[in-house]
């Protein structure tokens, strides 16, 4: 599955212009930096605001301006068509940032809003959905699983840490899981650790939606593989490439099935609730055959 990712985020790269076709026009970004309370908005004077240029081999802040006493800031730019280019304030401690900005001359973008938030420990994070991929096992009968979580903020507040101790979000990984790496995701790498089989993210979660990609090793025990759903219960996918399996958790259903890469994978679906886990029991293979042979020896 690693592979497929890669597919996509290479397909993802050549979208963006060659630089051989890349060319340079005036652009202006304008707008205000403001954090909403209650029904409306307030401006945030004198926050320094970045603006940021992501190219295929150059990425940082190219400008600076600190917002006026009604949060307003304004940038000029000779803007590269082969980049992205996005803005960023800091409140809070928080860097926030948004969405990329349009640099077309004809229409600039000069009614930005630059959202910041207030804070909370508390304000609920819930799983949109939760994606789940088991390959065929590999050496030693590990899958190397693909697991995409999808956490939504729908409060006004930036769900973060209560303190340095305790992370600000955690998901629990199936018992015994093995070598765990961030896949591509809208929080840093470093934001992520693992204890033991427990995932901790440290970074702050404003409002809105955000994509956790986990990879990792899963060798069944006593033939199940468990993937715990956590306190808030989700939505779950989940594609399995092997036959021999039972699959139960929640609402789950066979729904149809997919092809990825040449390779077929069947889909359950549905919701799993609070405290609850997808389960997977193989059926074929090397374990059936050793609880055959135990079964012979104890009967």
């Amino acid at each position: 599955m690693r592979r497929s990712l890669s597919v996509l985020t290479v397909l993802a790269v050549f979208t963006v212009v060659p630089p051989s076709l890349a060319a340079q026009q005036a652009a202006l970004a304008a707008g205000r930096v403001v954090v909403p309370r209650a029904a409306d908005t307030i401006a945030v004077p004198g926050a320094r605001v970045l603006l940021h240029r992501v190219g295929r081999s150059v990425q940082g802040p190219i400008d600076s301006t600190v917002a006026d006493a009604r949060g307003r800031f304004r940038f000029r730019f000779r803007a590269d068509t082969a980049a992205l280019y996005l803005l960023s304030a800091r409140y809070g401690g928080i860097e926030y940032f948004s969405p990329p900005v349009h640099t077309n001359p004809e229409r600039p973008d000069t009614a930005i809003r630059l959202l910041a938030y207030d804070t909370s420990s508390t304000t609920p994070v819930a799983v949109e959905a939760r994606h789940i991929v088991v390959p065929r096992s590999g050496a030693g009968g590990a899958r190397s699983v693909l697991d995409l979580i999808v956490l939504r903020n729908d409060g006004r507040l930036a769900r973060v840490a209560p303190d340095s101790a305790h992370p600000s979000w955690t998901v629990t990984l199936p018992a015994g899981a093995g070598g765990m790496e961030v896949g591509e995701s809208d929080l840093s790498p470093d934001a992520i650790v693992r204890q033991g089989d427990t995932v901790e993210v440290l970074a702050p979660l404003a409002p809105g939606q955000k994509q956790l990609s986990l990879e990792y090793a899963v060798v069944p025990r006593r033939g199940r593989i468990e993937f715990p759903v956590g306190s808030g219960g989700s939505p779950v996918n989940l594609l399995v490439e092997e036959r021999d399996v039972r699959v139960s958790g929640g609402t789950l259903a066979l729904a149809d099935s997919q092809v990825i890469e040449g390779r077929s994978f069947r889909r359950w679906t549905g919701q799993v609730p609070a405290g609850g886990a997808v389960t997977l029991v193989f059926v074929g293979g090397a374990w059936a055959d050793a609880w055959r042979v135990l079964a012979g020896l104890v009967g």
